[in-house]
């Protein structure tokens, strides 16, 4: 595979070179895709048990180069030490459960004698006359002709993975490790500025078994990457990112599977009964952390009247706390946002909030691509702030007085990926699953709470399918019926 040139990728917090990346040109991404088709010719004869012990293998060899993996993820994603280790942890779980999932992961069987009436309908006597079931004593039922069905499940073909930047390596897994499991191959286009992460984890593949040709990284141009969307010789699309990239991927991708993970703007309610110390600390982690850049981060809180005056000094205690600062020593909790474009924008956003009638209680403040923890008050639905994903470490906190209110307001706009709610009572917890069209509601915490075996994905545009290793495996698998008559 040929490539055209060599990129320096360099860290966000102070533009120092982390290491070069290829750059993959056209006869470079063909090639990844002619070696993915024959590849997928492999994979899908593969015994579960040789994908279960390439996948255990994996993360095996990950464990070992775990502190490598640490710091390549902290220098090119900005991610604070604390936050790239949790990051690898989550990555190793996510490589065994997808070896788990693979060993048990398979079909079922479909009943197909369930109704007389259609049983009669559908089946002759060994001579092939009509059957009567009236007729029929009850004791010859054991001798009639049987089916079974069989729905068994098979991989589509290689697939299309389009990574983010804020999770190089975990996210990047929840896409690859189940198309593995379930034998499909893969080309992956990570993330422009994160994608020595994916690099390595194509090298701890290499090293585990996966044949040849299965796991191509092919780091190009927005042209060759939309015209790897176009390619009919992908079976699935499989992306993360923003809103308007996904559904443009979605309109241009044919007549493929698309998956796609898209972004929102979470929100919390914190009610009179709940544990304000637990509500405050968790919404601070839950909106600050890696500066906020999590899909399911905490954007907007509201909290019951009584108690909102008390959450917010506990809350703005909690980012006063925060140590903010380079990504790369130990202790930081906020380091920088991806780039100072991006640190920009939601400085400009913060300002349009300011200038509509919002006030700052701290922070908001940019030194390049650092943003300092910001809690605005008084934003109104309409904002950037409020409608839009901010993806920065900026949260809204406002009152509300009726919980059908919270819900409303939660509920409101074009985003459902997860929400929060803090109460003692877990019957305003099923009410407000009825009416919040979210794809997780966490009670007693955070949106940004996620195991990567959990369903995962969203409502309205926040996306479409869902990840977690065996929901992902059933998406990029489709089902083949097998039915058998027999005596």
């Amino acid at each position: 595979m040929t490539q055209a040139t060599f990129e320096v990728i360099r860290s966000p917090f102070d533009g120092a070179p982390v290491g070069e990346m290829p750059v993959a040109d056209e006869a470079a991404v063909e090639a990844a895709v002619v070696a993915a088709g024959r590849a997928f010719e492999t994979m899908r004869r593969l015994p579960r048990f040789a994908r279960a012990d390439i996948l255990d293998r994996a993360a095996e060899i990950l464990r070992r180069r775990r502190d490598e993996a640490v710091q390549i993820i902290a220098a090119e994603a900005g991610k604070p030490l604390y936050d790239a280790r949790g990051e690898v942890a989550r990555s190793l779980f996510n490589l065994t459960n997808a070896a788990a999932e693979t060993r048990r992961f398979g079909g079922h069987e479909v009943p197909l004698d369930m109704d007389a009436g259609v049983f009669e309908y559908q089946t002759t006597t060994s001579s092939g006359a009509k059957l009567d079931l009236a007729k029929a004593p009850i004791d010859d039922l054991a001798a009639l002709r049987r089916r079974v069905g069989i729905a068994r499940r098979f991989p589509i073909g290689p697939i299309l993975a389009i990574a983010p930047f804020n999770f190089p390596l975990n996210l990047v897994l929840h896409k690859v490790a189940p198309a593995i499991a379930v034998g499909n191959s893969v080309v992956l286009k990570p993330a422009p500025q994160t994608p020595l992460t994916s690099l390595l984890l194509a090298d701890v593949f290499r090293e585990a078994g996966l044949p040849d040709g299965a796991l191509s990284v092919v780091h190009c141009a927005v042209p060759l990457a939309e015209k790897l969307v176009r390619d009919e010789r992908f079976a699935m699309v499989t992306f993360t990112g923003s809103a308007k990239v996904g559904w443009h991927i979605k309109a241009i991708a044919g007549r493929k599977k698309v998956a796609l993970e898209l972004g929102g703007n979470g929100a919390v309610i914190v009610c009179a009964d709940a544990d304000l110390d637990l509500a405050a600390a968790r919404c601070v982690r839950g909106g600050m952390v890696y500066g906020g850049q999590y899909c399911i981060g905490v954007q907007r809180i509201m909290v019951e009247r009584p108690v909102h005056d008390a959450f917010v000094e506990k809350l703005l205690a909690c980012v006063r706390a925060l140590k903010v600062g380079n990504p790369m020593q130990e202790g930081v909790d906020v380091g920088p946002v991806i780039d100072e474009g991006s640190a920009k924008r939601i400085e400009s956003w913060i300002g349009e909030a300011k200038a509509g009638g919002a006030r700052a209680l701290i922070g908001g403040d940019r030194d390049r691509a650092v943003i300092q923890p910001c809690v605005l008050t008084d934003t109104q639905p309409g904002m950037k702030v409020e409608d839009e994903e901010i993806f920065g470490p900026v949260i809204t906190v406002n009152p509300f007085d009726r919980f059908e209110d919270a819900v409303a307001r939660a509920n409101s706009g074009k985003y459902g990926l997860q929400g929060g709610l803090f109460t003692g009572d877990l019957k305003r917890a099923f009410r407000a699953i009825e009416d919040w069209d979210v794809g997780g509601l966490m009670v007693n915490d955070v949106p940004i709470y996620r195991l990567d075996n959990m369903p995962f994905g969203g409502w309205k545009e926040s996306g479409l399918g869902r990840e977690g290793t065996v929901y992902a495996m059933e998406e990029m698998t489709d089902i083949k019926h097998l039915v058998v008559n027999y005596a």
